[in-house]
Protein backbone atom coordinates (compact mmCIF):
# COMPACT_ATOMS: atom_id res chain seq x y z
CA UNK A 1 0.00 0.00 0.00
CA UNK A 2 3.00 2.50 0.61
CA UNK A 3 3.83 2.05 -2.26
CA UNK A 4 0.99 2.63 -4.18
CA UNK A 5 0.40 5.56 -2.24
CA UNK A 6 4.21 6.99 -3.47
CA UNK A 7 3.12 5.77 -7.05
CA UNK A 8 0.28 7.99 -7.30
CA UNK A 9 1.29 10.92 -5.96
CA UNK A 10 4.71 11.10 -8.12
CA UNK A 11 2.19 11.53 -10.89
CA UNK A 12 0.96 14.85 -9.26
CA UNK A 13 4.77 16.31 -9.23
CA UNK A 14 4.30 17.85 -12.52
CA UNK A 15 1.38 19.41 -11.65
CA UNK A 16 0.91 23.44 -13.85
CA UNK A 17 -1.71 24.96 -12.20
CA UNK A 18 -2.62 27.20 -14.81
CA UNK A 19 -2.69 24.17 -17.17
CA UNK A 20 -3.71 21.55 -15.65
CA UNK A 21 -6.53 24.08 -14.32
CA UNK A 22 -7.57 24.77 -17.92
CA UNK A 23 -6.94 21.47 -18.89
CA UNK A 24 -9.73 20.07 -16.37
CA UNK A 25 -12.10 22.92 -17.49
CA UNK A 26 -11.85 22.43 -21.05
CA UNK A 27 -12.25 18.20 -21.06
CA UNK A 28 -15.07 18.59 -19.05
CA UNK A 29 -16.90 21.20 -22.03
CA UNK A 30 -15.80 18.41 -24.48
CA UNK A 31 -16.99 15.26 -22.69
CA UNK A 32 -20.24 16.90 -21.69
CA UNK A 33 -22.20 16.11 -25.18
CA UNK A 34 -20.11 13.12 -25.15
CA UNK A 35 -21.12 11.73 -22.18
CA UNK A 36 -24.73 12.50 -23.12
CA UNK A 37 -25.01 11.13 -26.77
CA UNK A 38 -23.07 7.95 -24.83
CA UNK A 39 -25.65 7.87 -22.50
CA UNK A 40 -28.55 7.53 -24.78
CA UNK A 41 -26.93 5.77 -27.30
CA UNK A 42 -26.50 2.78 -24.82
CA UNK A 43 -29.97 2.66 -23.72
CA UNK A 44 -28.82 3.03 -20.37
CA UNK A 45 -30.10 7.03 -20.08
CA UNK A 46 -27.83 9.96 -20.59
CA UNK A 47 -27.67 9.69 -16.82
CA UNK A 48 -25.55 6.35 -16.50
CA UNK A 49 -23.30 8.34 -19.30
CA UNK A 50 -22.68 11.50 -17.07
CA UNK A 51 -21.84 9.29 -14.54
CA UNK A 52 -19.55 6.91 -16.15
CA UNK A 53 -17.49 10.80 -17.36
CA UNK A 54 -17.75 11.50 -13.40
CA UNK A 55 -16.38 7.81 -12.07
CA UNK A 56 -14.53 6.17 -14.47
CA UNK A 57 -12.42 9.60 -14.99
CA UNK A 58 -11.95 10.47 -11.39
CA UNK A 59 -10.54 6.89 -10.92
CA UNK A 60 -8.50 6.43 -13.72
CA UNK A 61 -6.88 9.83 -13.09
CA UNK A 62 -6.37 8.87 -9.04
CA UNK A 63 -5.18 5.29 -9.85
CA UNK A 64 -3.92 5.06 -13.37
CA UNK A 65 -0.31 5.53 -14.56
CA UNK A 66 -0.84 8.18 -17.13
CA UNK A 67 0.06 11.79 -16.37
CA UNK A 68 -2.56 13.64 -18.92
CA UNK A 69 -5.02 10.69 -20.15
CA UNK A 70 -8.56 11.64 -20.02
CA UNK A 71 -10.80 8.17 -19.09
CA UNK A 72 -14.26 8.80 -20.28
CA UNK A 73 -16.85 6.33 -21.71
CA UNK A 74 -15.95 5.93 -25.57
CA UNK A 75 -17.63 4.97 -28.82
CA UNK A 76 -16.08 1.29 -28.49
CA UNK A 77 -16.69 0.25 -25.04
CA UNK A 78 -20.30 2.60 -25.57
CA UNK A 79 -21.06 -0.29 -28.89
CA UNK A 80 -20.29 -3.20 -26.73
CA UNK A 81 -22.01 -2.30 -23.41
CA UNK A 82 -24.92 -1.71 -25.80
CA UNK A 83 -24.76 -4.80 -26.86
CA UNK A 84 -24.75 -6.26 -23.32
CA UNK A 85 -27.29 -4.26 -22.36
CA UNK A 86 -29.65 -5.00 -25.17
CA UNK A 87 -29.19 -8.50 -24.66
CA UNK A 88 -29.42 -8.83 -20.72
CA UNK A 89 -32.86 -6.55 -20.78
CA UNK A 90 -34.10 -9.04 -23.36
CA UNK A 91 -33.96 -12.40 -21.41
CA UNK A 92 -33.91 -11.02 -17.95
CA UNK A 93 -36.41 -7.96 -18.26
CA UNK A 94 -36.50 -7.70 -13.81
CA UNK A 95 -32.62 -8.41 -13.22
CA UNK A 96 -31.46 -7.63 -16.56
CA UNK A 97 -30.20 -3.81 -15.76
CA UNK A 98 -28.57 -5.57 -13.07
CA UNK A 99 -26.83 -8.10 -14.77
CA UNK A 100 -25.37 -5.94 -17.67
CA UNK A 101 -23.68 -3.79 -15.09
CA UNK A 102 -22.18 -6.77 -13.20
CA UNK A 103 -20.63 -7.72 -16.19
CA UNK A 104 -19.33 -4.01 -16.15
CA UNK A 105 -17.78 -5.08 -12.80
CA UNK A 106 -15.98 -8.21 -14.21
CA UNK A 107 -14.79 -6.03 -16.99
CA UNK A 108 -12.97 -3.87 -14.51
CA UNK A 109 -11.90 -7.20 -12.34
CA UNK A 110 -10.31 -8.40 -15.50
CA UNK A 111 -8.54 -5.20 -16.08
CA UNK A 112 -6.62 -5.04 -12.93
CA UNK A 113 -5.94 -8.89 -13.02
CA UNK A 114 -4.18 -7.83 -17.13
CA UNK A 115 -2.67 -5.31 -15.11
CA UNK A 116 -1.20 -7.30 -11.98
CA UNK A 117 0.00 -9.97 -14.13
CA UNK A 118 2.04 -7.05 -15.94
CA UNK A 119 0.23 -7.88 -19.56
CA UNK A 120 0.10 -4.76 -20.42
CA UNK A 121 3.00 -4.73 -22.81
CA UNK A 122 1.10 -7.55 -24.67
CA UNK A 123 -2.11 -5.53 -25.29
CA UNK A 124 -1.32 -3.83 -28.34
CA UNK A 125 1.10 -6.07 -29.87
CA UNK A 126 -1.47 -7.21 -32.64
CA UNK A 127 -1.03 -6.17 -36.50
CA UNK A 128 -2.29 -2.79 -37.33
CA UNK A 129 -4.68 -4.38 -39.60
CA UNK A 130 -6.37 -6.03 -37.11
CA UNK A 131 -6.60 -2.74 -35.00
CA UNK A 132 -8.05 -1.11 -38.24
CA UNK A 133 -10.45 -3.63 -39.11
CA UNK A 134 -12.66 -4.05 -35.45
CA UNK A 135 -12.04 -0.03 -34.97
CA UNK A 136 -13.86 0.51 -38.41
CA UNK A 137 -16.23 -2.06 -37.65
CA UNK A 138 -16.93 -0.75 -34.23
CA UNK A 139 -17.60 2.70 -35.87
CA UNK A 140 -20.06 1.06 -38.67
CA UNK A 141 -22.25 -0.27 -36.07
CA UNK A 142 -22.68 3.07 -33.55
CA UNK A 143 -23.50 5.04 -37.23
CA UNK A 144 -26.17 1.85 -37.81
CA UNK A 145 -27.48 2.21 -34.39
CA UNK A 146 -28.37 5.96 -34.73
CA UNK A 147 -30.23 5.88 -37.97
CA UNK A 148 -33.27 5.11 -36.42
CA UNK A 149 -33.22 7.67 -33.69
CA UNK A 150 -31.27 10.13 -36.18
CA UNK A 151 -35.12 9.25 -38.15
CA UNK A 152 -37.19 10.26 -35.12
CA UNK A 153 -38.05 6.74 -33.90
CA UNK A 154 -36.54 4.59 -31.03
CA UNK A 155 -33.83 1.95 -31.94
CA UNK A 156 -35.32 -1.17 -32.96
CA UNK A 157 -34.41 -4.42 -31.25
CA UNK A 158 -31.52 -6.75 -33.03
CA UNK A 159 -28.69 -4.62 -33.33
CA UNK A 160 -27.35 -3.91 -36.67
CA UNK A 161 -29.02 -6.98 -38.17
CA UNK A 162 -32.28 -5.63 -36.92
CA UNK A 163 -31.78 -1.96 -37.66
CA UNK A 164 -30.94 -3.12 -41.15
CA UNK A 165 -34.11 -4.89 -41.67
CA UNK A 166 -36.42 -2.19 -39.61
CA UNK A 167 -35.02 0.11 -42.48
CA UNK A 168 -37.83 0.01 -44.69
CA UNK A 169 -40.05 0.65 -42.05
CA UNK A 170 -38.02 3.74 -40.60
CA UNK A 171 -38.06 5.20 -43.76
CA UNK A 172 -41.53 5.26 -44.04
CA UNK A 173 -42.21 6.56 -40.72
CA UNK A 174 -39.57 9.32 -41.07
CA UNK A 175 -39.99 12.09 -38.47
CA UNK A 176 -38.87 15.30 -40.31
CA UNK A 177 -38.55 17.82 -37.62
CA UNK A 178 -36.06 15.42 -35.96
CA UNK A 179 -34.35 14.24 -38.92
CA UNK A 180 -33.84 18.57 -39.54
CA UNK A 181 -32.48 18.61 -36.11
CA UNK A 182 -30.29 15.24 -36.11
CA UNK A 183 -28.91 16.47 -39.78
CA UNK A 184 -28.20 19.81 -38.54
CA UNK A 185 -26.31 18.68 -35.77
CA UNK A 186 -24.09 16.74 -38.14
CA UNK A 187 -23.96 19.98 -40.47
CA UNK A 188 -22.59 21.77 -37.58
CA UNK A 189 -19.93 19.12 -36.79
CA UNK A 190 -18.23 18.08 -40.40
CA UNK A 191 -18.28 21.81 -41.08
CA UNK A 192 -17.75 23.82 -38.50
CA UNK A 193 -14.31 26.15 -39.29
CA UNK A 194 -11.09 24.74 -38.06
CA UNK A 195 -10.16 28.64 -36.38
CA UNK A 196 -13.35 28.37 -34.53
CA UNK A 197 -12.63 23.97 -33.57
CA UNK A 198 -9.54 25.68 -31.59
CA UNK A 199 -12.42 28.05 -29.19
CA UNK A 200 -14.89 25.73 -28.25
CA UNK A 201 -15.76 22.07 -29.35
CA UNK A 202 -17.94 21.53 -32.37
CA UNK A 203 -19.84 18.80 -30.34
CA UNK A 204 -20.69 21.99 -27.66
CA UNK A 205 -21.73 24.34 -30.02
CA UNK A 206 -24.20 21.76 -32.02
CA UNK A 207 -25.66 20.64 -28.33
CA UNK A 208 -26.27 24.42 -27.34
CA UNK A 209 -27.24 25.96 -30.71
CA UNK A 210 -29.57 22.85 -32.12
CA UNK A 211 -30.97 22.92 -28.62
CA UNK A 212 -32.26 26.44 -28.36
CA UNK A 213 -33.25 26.12 -32.20
CA UNK A 214 -35.49 23.17 -31.54
CA UNK A 215 -36.82 25.21 -28.06
CA UNK A 216 -37.60 27.95 -30.69
CA UNK A 217 -39.02 26.21 -33.48
CA UNK A 218 -40.81 23.23 -32.01
CA UNK A 219 -43.21 22.65 -28.93
CA UNK A 220 -41.99 20.48 -26.11
CA UNK A 221 -44.14 16.84 -26.94
CA UNK A 222 -43.41 17.33 -30.33
CA UNK A 223 -40.23 15.96 -30.59
CA UNK A 224 -37.90 13.14 -28.16
CA UNK A 225 -36.29 15.12 -25.88
CA UNK A 226 -33.93 13.88 -22.75
CA UNK A 227 -35.75 14.87 -19.99
CA UNK A 228 -34.78 16.44 -17.01
CA UNK A 229 -31.75 14.43 -15.12
CA UNK A 230 -32.26 13.40 -11.56
CA UNK A 231 -30.16 16.07 -9.52
CA UNK A 232 -29.09 12.82 -6.59
CA UNK A 233 -26.14 10.18 -6.35
CA UNK A 234 -26.67 7.21 -8.33
CA UNK A 235 -28.35 4.08 -6.73
CA UNK A 236 -26.04 1.10 -5.87
CA UNK A 237 -26.05 -2.08 -8.10
CA UNK A 238 -26.00 -5.33 -6.36
CA UNK A 239 -23.82 -7.70 -9.00
CA UNK A 240 -26.56 -10.37 -10.01
CA UNK A 241 -25.67 -12.97 -11.57
CA UNK A 242 -27.82 -15.78 -13.62
CA UNK A 243 -25.84 -19.35 -13.48
CA UNK A 244 -27.34 -20.20 -16.93
CA UNK A 245 -25.57 -16.97 -18.12
CA UNK A 246 -22.29 -16.48 -16.30
CA UNK A 247 -20.83 -18.19 -18.88
CA UNK A 248 -21.84 -15.50 -21.40
CA UNK A 249 -21.53 -13.23 -18.22
CA UNK A 250 -17.61 -13.66 -18.26
CA UNK A 251 -17.06 -13.61 -22.43
CA UNK A 252 -18.95 -10.06 -22.29
CA UNK A 253 -16.56 -8.93 -19.64
CA UNK A 254 -13.80 -10.03 -21.46
CA UNK A 255 -14.56 -8.16 -24.87
CA UNK A 256 -15.43 -5.61 -22.96
CA UNK A 257 -12.35 -5.88 -20.61
CA UNK A 258 -10.05 -6.28 -23.69
CA UNK A 259 -11.45 -3.58 -25.85
CA UNK A 260 -10.89 -1.12 -22.79
CA UNK A 261 -7.04 -2.29 -22.51
CA UNK A 262 -6.61 -1.43 -25.92
CA UNK A 263 -8.41 1.22 -26.18
CA UNK A 264 -6.69 2.90 -23.78
CA UNK A 265 -3.35 1.89 -24.14
CA UNK A 266 -3.11 3.02 -27.96
CA UNK A 267 -4.47 6.40 -26.16
CA UNK A 268 -1.59 6.37 -23.70
CA UNK A 269 0.87 5.98 -26.69
CA UNK A 270 -0.72 8.93 -28.37
CA UNK A 271 -0.31 11.00 -25.02
CA UNK A 272 3.22 10.03 -24.64
CA UNK A 273 3.95 11.16 -28.01
CA UNK A 274 2.68 14.63 -27.21
CA UNK A 275 4.19 14.76 -23.57
CA UNK A 276 7.48 13.12 -24.54
CA UNK A 277 6.95 11.18 -21.46
CA UNK A 278 6.11 7.20 -20.79
CA UNK A 279 3.28 5.94 -19.02
CA UNK A 280 3.05 2.73 -17.11
CA UNK A 281 1.46 0.25 -19.11
CA UNK A 282 0.20 -2.12 -15.91
CA UNK A 283 -0.54 0.58 -13.40
CA UNK A 284 -2.66 2.62 -16.14
CA UNK A 285 -4.91 -1.03 -16.60
CA UNK A 286 -4.99 -1.66 -12.85
CA UNK A 287 -6.70 1.92 -12.80
CA UNK A 288 -8.98 1.58 -15.22
CA UNK A 289 -9.75 -1.79 -13.90
CA UNK A 290 -10.87 0.10 -10.34
CA UNK A 291 -12.69 2.89 -12.22
CA UNK A 292 -14.84 0.80 -14.56
CA UNK A 293 -15.07 -1.42 -11.40
CA UNK A 294 -16.71 1.18 -9.05
CA UNK A 295 -18.42 2.40 -12.77
CA UNK A 296 -20.34 -0.82 -12.62
CA UNK A 297 -21.48 -0.63 -9.02
CA UNK A 298 -23.56 2.49 -9.40
CA UNK A 299 -24.86 1.75 -13.15
CA UNK A 300 -22.26 4.07 -14.98
CA UNK A 301 -21.51 3.60 -18.70
CA UNK A 302 -17.49 1.42 -18.64
CA UNK A 303 -14.93 3.86 -19.87
CA UNK A 304 -11.63 3.82 -21.51
CA UNK A 305 -8.63 6.34 -22.49
CA UNK A 306 -10.52 9.10 -24.96
CA UNK A 307 -8.28 10.22 -27.43
CA UNK A 308 -10.40 13.56 -28.23
CA UNK A 309 -10.52 14.69 -24.61
CA UNK A 310 -6.88 13.48 -24.42
CA UNK A 311 -5.18 15.63 -26.97
CA UNK A 312 -7.15 18.19 -25.69
CA UNK A 313 -6.16 18.09 -22.34
CA UNK A 314 -2.33 17.91 -23.41
CA UNK A 315 -2.60 21.19 -25.79
CA UNK A 316 -4.10 23.23 -23.45
CA UNK A 317 -1.44 22.62 -21.13
CA UNK A 318 -1.89 20.04 -18.63
CA UNK A 319 0.78 17.93 -17.80
CA UNK A 320 -0.55 16.13 -14.98
CA UNK A 321 -3.84 13.93 -13.08
CA UNK A 322 -4.87 17.01 -11.33
CA UNK A 323 -6.84 18.02 -14.76
CA UNK A 324 -8.70 14.80 -15.11
CA UNK A 325 -9.93 14.86 -10.92
CA UNK A 326 -11.13 18.90 -11.88
CA UNK A 327 -12.96 17.47 -14.97
CA UNK A 328 -14.85 14.86 -13.07
CA UNK A 329 -15.64 17.41 -9.91
CA UNK A 330 -16.63 20.10 -13.04
CA UNK A 331 -19.11 17.50 -14.66
CA UNK A 332 -20.29 16.21 -10.59
CA UNK A 333 -21.55 19.89 -10.39
CA UNK A 334 -22.91 19.81 -13.18
CA UNK A 335 -25.23 16.66 -12.73
CA UNK A 336 -25.92 18.10 -9.06
CA UNK A 337 -26.47 21.15 -9.70
CA UNK A 338 -27.63 21.81 -13.29
CA UNK A 339 -29.18 18.76 -13.87
CA UNK A 340 -32.49 20.20 -15.17
CA UNK A 341 -30.56 22.49 -18.29
CA UNK A 342 -30.35 19.22 -19.94
CA UNK A 343 -34.20 18.81 -20.17
CA UNK A 344 -34.85 20.14 -23.69
CA UNK A 345 -32.15 18.66 -25.59
CA UNK A 346 -33.65 16.80 -28.46
CA UNK A 347 -32.66 12.93 -28.56
CA UNK A 348 -31.83 13.64 -32.25
CA UNK A 349 -29.02 16.00 -31.63
CA UNK A 350 -27.28 13.48 -29.52
CA UNK A 351 -27.95 10.62 -32.47
CA UNK A 352 -26.02 13.32 -34.76
CA UNK A 353 -23.26 13.31 -32.32
CA UNK A 354 -23.33 9.98 -31.76
CA UNK A 355 -22.84 9.28 -35.50
CA UNK A 356 -20.39 12.21 -35.54
CA UNK A 357 -18.12 10.01 -33.65
CA UNK A 358 -18.80 6.61 -35.44
CA UNK A 359 -17.52 8.45 -38.63
CA UNK A 360 -14.24 9.67 -37.01
CA UNK A 361 -13.87 5.92 -35.57
CA UNK A 362 -13.65 4.45 -38.90
CA UNK A 363 -9.94 4.37 -39.96
CA UNK A 364 -10.32 6.31 -43.19
CA UNK A 365 -7.02 6.49 -44.03
CA UNK A 366 -6.36 2.70 -44.10
CA UNK A 367 -9.35 1.89 -45.38
CA UNK A 368 -8.00 4.18 -48.82
CA UNK A 369 -4.95 2.97 -49.00
CA UNK A 370 -4.86 -0.66 -47.45
CA UNK A 371 -5.35 -2.36 -51.07
CA UNK A 372 -2.08 -0.83 -52.64
CA UNK A 373 -0.19 -1.54 -49.41
CA UNK A 374 -0.58 -5.71 -48.88
CA UNK A 375 -4.39 -7.53 -50.49
CA UNK A 376 -3.81 -10.01 -47.64
CA UNK A 377 -3.69 -7.51 -44.90
CA UNK A 378 -6.58 -6.00 -46.52
CA UNK A 379 -8.42 -9.02 -46.52
CA UNK A 380 -8.10 -9.45 -42.70
CA UNK A 381 -8.89 -5.84 -42.16
CA UNK A 382 -12.12 -6.48 -43.92
CA UNK A 383 -12.56 -9.77 -42.94
CA UNK A 384 -11.76 -8.60 -39.00
CA UNK A 385 -14.60 -5.55 -40.20
CA UNK A 386 -17.15 -7.93 -41.05
CA UNK A 387 -17.16 -9.97 -38.27
CA UNK A 388 -16.76 -6.87 -35.83
CA UNK A 389 -20.27 -5.66 -37.04
CA UNK A 390 -22.37 -9.03 -37.74
CA UNK A 391 -20.92 -11.54 -35.42
CA UNK A 392 -18.76 -10.96 -32.27
CA UNK A 393 -15.58 -8.82 -31.34
CA UNK A 394 -13.86 -11.28 -29.58
CA UNK A 395 -14.52 -13.30 -32.81
CA UNK A 396 -13.44 -10.83 -34.99
CA UNK A 397 -9.88 -10.47 -32.90
CA UNK A 398 -9.37 -13.69 -32.40
CA UNK A 399 -9.50 -15.32 -35.92
CA UNK A 400 -7.86 -11.87 -37.30
CA UNK A 401 -4.91 -12.09 -34.59
CA UNK A 402 -4.59 -15.80 -35.69
CA UNK A 403 -4.57 -15.78 -39.13
CA UNK A 404 -2.47 -12.42 -39.64
CA UNK A 405 0.46 -14.68 -37.39
CA UNK A 406 0.09 -17.63 -39.58
CA UNK A 407 1.13 -14.97 -42.86
CA UNK A 408 3.65 -14.00 -40.79
CA UNK A 409 4.77 -17.55 -39.48
CA UNK A 410 4.84 -18.48 -42.80
CA UNK A 411 6.85 -15.78 -44.60
CA UNK A 412 9.33 -16.04 -41.46
CA UNK A 413 9.99 -19.47 -42.21
CA UNK A 414 10.49 -19.28 -45.71
CA UNK A 415 13.24 -16.22 -45.06
CA UNK A 416 14.83 -18.62 -42.18
CA UNK A 417 14.58 -21.56 -44.76
CA UNK A 418 17.73 -19.35 -46.76
CA UNK A 419 20.10 -19.78 -43.06
CA UNK A 420 19.96 -23.35 -43.11
CA UNK A 421 22.42 -25.06 -45.79
CA UNK A 422 23.46 -29.19 -45.82
CA UNK A 423 26.43 -28.26 -47.70
CA UNK A 424 29.10 -31.45 -48.74
CA UNK A 425 31.37 -28.84 -50.78
CA UNK A 426 32.15 -25.31 -50.50
CA UNK A 427 29.39 -23.08 -50.72
CA UNK A 428 29.51 -19.25 -51.23
CA UNK A 429 27.04 -18.52 -49.18
CA UNK A 430 28.37 -19.73 -45.80
CA UNK A 431 30.92 -18.03 -44.00
CA UNK A 432 33.89 -20.12 -44.48
CA UNK A 433 37.42 -19.36 -44.23
CA UNK A 434 39.65 -20.13 -47.26
CA UNK A 435 41.38 -22.89 -44.66
CA UNK A 436 37.82 -24.17 -44.12
CA UNK A 437 36.88 -24.53 -47.77
CA UNK A 438 39.97 -26.35 -48.63
CA UNK A 439 39.55 -28.77 -46.07
CA UNK A 440 35.73 -29.22 -47.08
CA UNK A 441 36.55 -29.84 -50.45
CA UNK A 442 38.95 -32.41 -49.48
CA UNK A 443 36.27 -34.51 -47.97
CA UNK A 444 34.73 -35.01 -51.64
CA UNK A 445 31.60 -35.36 -50.36
CA UNK A 446 32.84 -37.86 -47.24
CA UNK A 447 31.68 -34.47 -45.39
CA UNK A 448 28.40 -32.53 -44.70
CA UNK A 449 28.51 -29.45 -43.55
CA UNK A 450 24.99 -28.87 -41.99
CA UNK A 451 25.26 -25.02 -41.39
CA UNK A 452 22.36 -22.85 -39.08
CA UNK A 453 21.84 -19.47 -38.15
CA UNK A 454 19.68 -16.73 -36.75
CA UNK A 455 16.77 -18.04 -33.97
CA UNK A 456 15.63 -21.73 -35.16
CA UNK A 457 12.16 -21.46 -34.40
CA UNK A 458 9.04 -23.96 -34.85
CA UNK A 459 8.10 -22.61 -38.34
CA UNK A 460 11.92 -23.34 -39.70
CA UNK A 461 11.45 -27.34 -38.22
CA UNK A 462 10.49 -28.54 -41.31
CA UNK A 463 13.15 -26.57 -43.38
CA UNK A 464 15.65 -28.70 -41.55
CA UNK A 465 14.09 -31.85 -42.57
CA UNK A 466 14.32 -30.62 -46.07
CA UNK A 467 17.61 -29.82 -46.11
CA UNK A 468 18.71 -32.68 -44.05
CA UNK A 469 16.99 -35.20 -46.61
CA UNK A 470 18.37 -33.26 -49.71
CA UNK A 471 21.87 -34.44 -48.72
CA UNK A 472 23.60 -37.44 -50.72
CA UNK A 473 25.64 -40.58 -48.90
CA UNK A 474 28.49 -38.70 -46.26
CA UNK A 475 30.43 -40.57 -43.67
CA UNK A 476 30.58 -37.46 -41.20
CA UNK A 477 28.42 -34.52 -40.42
CA UNK A 478 29.37 -31.31 -38.68
CA UNK A 479 26.43 -29.77 -37.20
CA UNK A 480 27.57 -26.03 -37.26
CA UNK A 481 25.06 -23.50 -35.10
CA UNK A 482 27.69 -21.46 -34.08
CA UNK A 483 25.39 -18.66 -35.99
CA UNK A 484 22.35 -20.12 -33.99
CA UNK A 485 20.97 -17.72 -31.12
CA UNK A 486 18.24 -18.93 -30.18
CA UNK A 487 17.01 -23.25 -30.54
CA UNK A 488 13.25 -23.59 -30.33
CA UNK A 489 11.74 -27.28 -29.09
CA UNK A 490 10.11 -28.11 -32.30
CA UNK A 491 13.70 -26.77 -34.41
CA UNK A 492 15.53 -29.28 -31.91
CA UNK A 493 13.29 -32.16 -32.57
CA UNK A 494 14.32 -31.77 -36.05
CA UNK A 495 17.62 -31.71 -35.39
CA UNK A 496 17.31 -34.82 -33.60
CA UNK A 497 15.85 -36.86 -36.04
CA UNK A 498 18.65 -35.08 -38.45
CA UNK A 499 21.15 -36.67 -35.80
CA UNK A 500 19.22 -40.11 -35.59
CA UNK A 501 19.03 -40.66 -39.12
CA UNK A 502 22.67 -40.26 -39.85
CA UNK A 503 23.85 -42.28 -36.38
CA UNK A 504 21.50 -45.13 -37.95
CA UNK A 505 23.55 -44.65 -41.27
CA UNK A 506 26.72 -45.22 -39.40
CA UNK A 507 28.08 -41.45 -39.85
CA UNK A 508 29.69 -39.99 -37.39
CA UNK A 509 28.39 -36.54 -35.75
CA UNK A 510 30.18 -33.98 -34.35
CA UNK A 511 28.51 -30.62 -32.90
CA UNK A 512 29.62 -27.03 -32.89
CA UNK A 513 27.62 -25.19 -30.55
CA UNK A 514 28.77 -22.32 -28.83
CA UNK A 515 25.79 -20.46 -27.47
CA UNK A 516 24.47 -21.50 -24.01
CA UNK A 517 21.54 -21.28 -24.39
CA UNK A 518 21.27 -23.62 -27.45
CA UNK A 519 23.42 -25.85 -25.99
CA UNK A 520 20.88 -26.03 -22.87
CA UNK A 521 18.03 -27.07 -24.92
CA UNK A 522 19.98 -29.97 -26.68
CA UNK A 523 21.44 -31.11 -22.92
CA UNK A 524 17.56 -31.09 -21.88
CA UNK A 525 16.68 -32.71 -25.10
CA UNK A 526 19.07 -35.79 -24.81
CA UNK A 527 20.80 -34.86 -27.78
CA UNK A 528 24.14 -34.19 -26.20
CA UNK A 529 24.29 -37.78 -24.86
CA UNK A 530 23.00 -39.28 -27.83
CA UNK A 531 25.90 -37.39 -30.05
CA UNK A 532 28.66 -37.96 -27.39
CA UNK A 533 29.96 -34.71 -25.09
CA UNK A 534 33.62 -35.85 -26.60
CA UNK A 535 32.00 -35.11 -30.31
CA UNK A 536 30.82 -31.23 -29.37
CA UNK A 537 33.74 -29.49 -30.87
CA UNK A 538 35.28 -25.81 -30.39
CA UNK A 539 35.40 -24.84 -33.85
CA UNK A 540 34.26 -24.92 -37.19
CA UNK A 541 38.00 -26.29 -38.23
CA UNK A 542 38.15 -28.90 -35.59
CA UNK A 543 35.14 -30.28 -36.01
CA UNK A 544 36.15 -30.62 -39.93
CA UNK A 545 39.58 -31.62 -39.13
CA UNK A 546 38.04 -34.80 -37.13
CA UNK A 547 35.26 -35.62 -39.42
CA UNK A 548 37.87 -36.13 -42.08
CA UNK A 549 39.98 -38.08 -39.82
CA UNK A 550 36.80 -40.18 -39.09
CA UNK A 551 36.24 -40.68 -43.00
CA UNK A 552 40.38 -41.31 -43.50
CA UNK A 553 40.43 -38.70 -45.85
CA UNK A 554 43.75 -37.22 -45.98
CA UNK A 555 43.61 -33.70 -43.97
CA UNK A 556 46.02 -30.64 -43.87
CA UNK A 557 49.97 -31.19 -42.26
CA UNK A 558 49.62 -31.06 -38.25
CA UNK A 559 51.39 -27.86 -38.45
CA UNK A 560 49.11 -26.09 -40.33
CA UNK A 561 45.90 -27.40 -37.75
CA UNK A 562 44.83 -24.69 -35.44
CA UNK A 563 44.34 -25.48 -32.23
CA UNK A 564 40.83 -26.36 -30.64
CA UNK A 565 40.24 -22.41 -29.24
CA UNK A 566 41.36 -20.13 -32.41
CA UNK A 567 37.65 -19.61 -33.50
CA UNK A 568 36.78 -15.78 -32.69
CA UNK A 569 34.80 -15.58 -29.55
CA UNK A 570 35.35 -19.02 -28.28
CA UNK A 571 37.54 -19.52 -24.83
CA UNK A 572 40.17 -21.50 -24.60
CA UNK A 573 38.53 -23.09 -21.58
CA UNK A 574 35.39 -23.40 -23.38
CA UNK A 575 33.21 -26.08 -21.38
CA UNK A 576 31.91 -28.51 -24.17
CA UNK A 577 29.59 -30.47 -21.73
Amino acid sequence: MPNLKLETLDRFKSFTPKGDLFGGVTTAIVSLPLALAFGVASGAGAEAGLWGAILVGLFAALFGGSSSLISEPTGPMTVIMTAVLTSMMAQYPEQGYAMAFTVVMMAGAFQILIGMLKLGKYVTLMPYSVVSGFMSGIGVILITLQLAPLMGQAAPPGGVSGTLQSLPSILMNLHFPELFLGLLTLSILFLMPAAWRKLCPPQLVALVAVTLLSVALFETDQIRRIGEIPSSLPSFVIPTFSPEMLTAMVIDAMALGTLGCIDTLLTAVIADSLTRKEHDSDKELRGQGIANLVAGMFGALPGAGATMGTVVNVQVGARSPVSGVLRALILLAVVLVAGGLTEPIPMAVLAGIAVYVGFNILDWSFLQRAHKLSLSQTFIMYGVMGLTVFVDLIVAVGLGVFISNIIVIERLSRVQEDTIKAISDSDNDVPLSPVEREMLDRANGKVLLFYLSGPMIFSVSKAIARQHQRAGNYQAMLLDLSDVNFLGVSSGLALENAIVEALDTGAQVFVLCPNAGARDRMDQMGISDRVGRENFVTSRIEGLTRALDSTGASTLPENNRQPRSTRPGIDEDFDVG
